[in-house]
């Protein structure tokens, strides 16, 4: 009898275990959470991609055509995606479906071909060989009557932003303008190739002339000043303050220092902007930053009759990695690599009512180098030399300012033109902005193609389009996937202390552990005796 009721209890144990799983899995259906313990949580939505996604107002349906059994590391990126899938569905109110498709087959080949998933080729190993294998990792998007393709996932740290950004192409009603002024030298937008990729997904990139007395079109929303070479004439001027004026966001990303690292020599460039942007509480200095936490160039040495390339540091190329916390635009970027960039100042702000924030500065051991401007990549610094040459720390090299800005041209009659087909202004111009944006960088080429060595470079000007584009929710969803932190600079003998304690510190515990179990199994010994 006893035997009986005993068994009884365990069934009914077992039937209660099994009607909590049941209950479990259907409460983990309709409520979803996921515990992320990384620094960054890049295991889980941010809080754009959830707002974003419960804001659906219609069915949004994903197409997932993946192959079965993908060899490593590809075997992962299912299981990434269905994972990412399954978060987005979980916060959209049912407006977010997907399915999960295998191409195996002719026509199931010919139907992920048809939707824009194009096959990849990836190496196999079987029987010790490598074989190549065809294969399908694409996302297709359906919304209304539009559609969006991810033809092939391949980095899955950027899976939620390639997500999030193509579920906000699709549901946008309208695209906002980015536009590049020309005319003064800058550098064409054939050479920055990458970044007019990035924002071509979200936003309408156009080139912007202001001379003869152009106006920036209406419908630009963001105007970037980027690298010119050539001094800037009154009456352009005049139409990037009325720009401002209008409530237009402008990024000045401007070389006060022409510098050619072949030649080691650096000129001054005149632009003729420092009253503009004093006007709007910003200064660029004629001087360049050089800091010990900076990235390597390649030069050729003598070295035992042999000309042997090698890395070295050149601290006027510095890696900066000292962001505002504070600010969206850098508060997750690890290291952002500058060309030869000189410092920047907010001035007077409170005079002029307005407000702003540093968002990039140098590390605790840095400089400024003033005209002339001759350096040497081989150069070897002293003691003394690294005492005094890089004894500043936390010098500006981009800085935001916003509020109402006055106009520079406030109480001045209007610049003329004086071309035979000028378009002369009419109208009162505008003296004051209603409430708008002004990002400056002390480097102008720190996103163009031949110097966009560093990941965070690219994202630190797509995070500031946003921005200036009070299109700000993509930021904290782009910065996940982020380059490494650069190392941090340490003193030779905080350097050699680390070195060899970390050589002798573990044996050393071990050791003394083993010390320790000796003496006291000695001692038990002793006492049993």
């Amino acid at each position: 009898m006893a035997h009986r009721n005993l068994k009884s209890r365990a069934v009914a144990r077992i039937v209660t275990v099994l009607l909590i799983l049941v209950l479990l899995n259907i409460v983990s259906i309709r409520l979803f959470n996921r515990i992320d313990v990384t620094e960054k949580q890049i295991f889980s939505l941010s809080p754009a991609s959830k707002e974003l996604v419960h804001s659906l107002d219609d069915k949004l349906t994903v197409r997932a055509f993946f192959t079965d059994n993908l060899p490593a590391p590809h075997n992962n990126n299912r299981r990434m995606v269905l994972d990412e899938l399954n978060e987005y569905k979980a916060y959209s109110n049912g407006n977010f479906q997907y399915e999960f498709l295998d191409p195996s087959g002719e026509k199931g080949e010919q139907e992920a071909q048809q939707q824009g998933i194009p096959p990849v080729q990836l190496q196999v190993l079987k029987s010790d060989k490598f074989e190549v294998m065809r294969a399908y990792m694409g996302l297709v998007f359906l919304y209304e009557d539009k559609k969006e393709v991810i033809p092939v996932v391949q980095n899955i740290g950027s899976l939620e932003y390639d997500i999030s950004s193509t579920i906000k192409r699709l549901t946008s009603k309208s695209r906002k303008k980015i536009g590049f002024l020309t005319g003064h030298g800058e550098p064409p937008l054939s050479e920055a190739t990458r970044i007019q990729q990035l924002l071509s997904k979200q936003y309408d990139v156009t080139s912007v002339d202001v001379s003869k007395g152009k106006a920036v079109p209406a419908d630009v929303n963001v105007l970037v000043v980027m690298a010119p070479t050539n001094s800037f004439p009154e009456t352009d001027k005049f139409q990037i303050d009325q720009f401002v004026m209008r409530g237009g966001k402008v990024a000045f990303l401007l070389n006060r220092v022409d510098a050619n690292l072949q030649n080691r020599f650096g000129r001054e460039v005149t632009l003729n902007l420092d009253d503009l942007l004093r006007t709007y509480g910003l200064v660029i200095h004629s001087d360049l930053v050089r800091d010990l936490q900076c990235a390597n160039i390649s030069v050729m040495q003598q070295q035992f009759g042999f000309q042997i390339q090698s890395q070295v540091p050149f601290p006027l190329l510095p890696l900066v990695s000292n962001v505002n916390k504070e600010n969206s635009m850098v508060k997750d970027l690890e290291g952002v690599m500058f060309f030869f960039i000189s410092s920047v100042d907010t001035v007077n702000l409170k005079e002029r009512s307005l407000n702003g924030q540093v968002l990039l500065s140098s590390s605790k051991q840095s400089g400024r180098q003033s005209s002339p401007f001759f350096f040497d990549p081989l150069q070897k610094y002293t003691q003394e030399d690294l005492a005094t040459t890089f004894s500043e720390h936390n010098i500006p090299v981009a800085a935001v300012t916003w509020g109402q800005f006055k106009s520079a041209f406030e109480g001045k009659p209007v610049p003329i033109d004086t071309a035979a087909d000028a378009i002369h202004f009419t109208g009162t111009p505008l003296t004051v902005s209603p409430e708008t944006r002004v990002v400056v960088v002390g480097d102008g080429d720190f996103v163009r193609d031949q110097y966009l060595g560093n990941r965070d470079n690219l994202t630190f000007f797509a995070n500031m389009m946003d921005y200036l584009a009070d299109d700000a929710g993509l930021i904290s969803i782009r910065t996940k996937d982020v380059s490494l932190p650069p190392l941090e600079q340490v003193s030779d003998e905080t350097r050699n202390m680390l070195k060899y304690g970390n050589l002798i510190l573990p044996p050393a515990l071990v050791l003394g552990y083993g010390l320790f179990r000796w003496r006291v199994r000695k001692a038990r010994k002793k006492g049993m005796e």
